[in-house]
């Protein structure tokens, strides 16, 4: 474990006033949590921009009655594989449906999968959560 280390930030009184604002409204339980996740959100960033391994979920909704998309879908998740960990299917109601598909591999490819998934004619909405494999995270 690493060792902890405080550090003193200097902040514009009202920059300050909004960022506690935040964190109650976060449920944060003090500002250095709100800091750490902070800083991690950046760090993530960084994994997405510099190509490292990253992982992260594809979430659609879409109308299971819609013609050939489930084909579609299923024949691209094949040609994913690699990078699909596992998906989880959820009946919202009688026409609507939730996919989830965890992802794990470099960024670029993952970012593909979701914009292909996204422009499929039927997919009524399509999310990447970028996220990481918590390798490098501390």
């Amino acid at each position: 474990m690493s060792q902890l280390v405080r550090f003193g930030v200097s902040l514009d009184g009202d920059l300050l006033r909004k960022f506690d604002e935040h964190i109650r409204e976060k449920n944060y339980s003090n500002r250095s949590e709100a800091f750490r996740d902070l800083i991690r959100q950046e760090l993530i960033a960084k994994e997405w921009e510099i190509g490292e391994e990253v992982a992260g979920a594809v979430t659609l909704i879409y109308d299971h009655h819609h013609r050939e998309l489930l084909n579609k879908v299923t024949d691209l998740q094949h040609d994913y594989q690699h990078a699909i960990i596992s998906t989880q299917h959820v009946h919202l109601d009688h026409n609507n449906c939730l996919e989830i598909v965890a992802v794990r591999g470099k960024p670029d490819e993952v970012r593909r999968l979701a914009e292909i998934l996204r422009a499929i004619k039927g997919i009524k909405h399509c999310t990447l959560s970028m996220s990481s494999t918590g390798k490098e995270l501390v």
